[in-house]
């Protein structure tokens, strides 16, 4: 408990800080907050300095700082203490985990997930391959049936495709691998609306990511570590080029919509935690 006659924390000074160009303001300040607090220039019971000089030192609204000081609180790294002022907490094992979407470019921001997905599935299919039940690969079959389905009633797929990725983690035996890839969801989703929108604009994309997904379905049926990681890291990189050989006019329309809840999602991501 405080103690009520204990001083207030001394607020620290700094100079006018070099941001990068990189990110939306918020970012940016974000980004050098966090360096400061990690770095000990800001150190564990400092307080902040005001609100007013935040904005001063970086040429910035005070929106954008409110908008950064929430950020570093749904981290866990400040706190709001009354009297104090925003102060500088005693670091913590627990931290969230986010992913920094860079906002101005659609086609990087799919690619960089796209590439993010090849690791984690490339092993999360040699895995189920290796250790997958019976009723696991019923399981995935189902998921793999759901995408057909999908496609012949014209829908998207989208939410059938990452219920067969998600199927696959499950049968890994690993228990981390479902939590990971349920957060990763929310990214993966809007990279699979954005490929699964251009793939079904051409049909020999469409058939090449039939023949993707079953040739994992049957190298994880027939327990074949080696071929799964293979076919994984292939659809994946398939994916990518088929997103980097898409028109100009599907960037011009169709594919920024459908990547916009991926540029979004940042500060969502900022207050979700990952937890092991």
């Amino acid at each position: 408990m405080t103690n009520p006659t204990s001083q207030p924390p001394s607020s620290v000074e700094f100079d006018t800080p070099k941001i990068t160009n990189v990110g939306t303001l918020a970012d940016r300040v974000t980004a050098v907050l966090l360096e400061k607090i990690k770095g000990g220039e800001f150190p564990a019971g400092s307080r902040l300095p005001p609100e007013q000089v935040i904005c001063e030192r970086f040429g910035v609204s005070r929106t954008v700082v409110r908008e950064a000081i929430s950020r570093l609180k749904s981290d866990g790294l400040v706190e709001v203490r009354q009297g104090s002022g925003t102060v500088v907490r005693e670091p913590n094992r627990t931290t969230a985990f986010r992913l920094d979407i860079d906002p101005k470019d659609s086609v990087e921001a799919v690619l960089r997930v796209t590439e993010l997905r090849r690791g984690v599935e490339a092993e999360a299919a040699a895995l189920a391959a290796q250790r997958r039940t019976r009723a696991q690969l019923a399981d995935i079959k189902r998921a793999l049936a759901a995408i057909e389905a999908a496609a012949k009633k014209q829908h998207d797929g989208v939410d059938e495709d990452l219920a067969f990725h998600i199927a696959i983690s499950r049968a890994t035996g690993n228990p981390l691998y479902p939590p990971l890839l349920e957060f990763l969801s929310q990214f993966i989703h809007a990279a699979i609306l954005v490929t699964r929108t251009n793939e079904a604009r051409r049909a020999d994309f469409s058939a090449q990511v039939r023949d993707e997904h079953s040739a994992i379905f049957e190298a994880i049926a027939a327990q074949d570590p080696v071929a799964a990681r293979r076919a994984a890291i292939t659809h994946i990189d398939n994916a990518g080029r088929r997103i980097q050989e898409a028109d100009p006019a599907f960037w011009a329309g169709v594919g920024t919509a459908a990547a916009q809840p991926l540029l979004t999602q940042e500060k969502r991501a900022a207050k979700k935690t990952l937890h092991s």
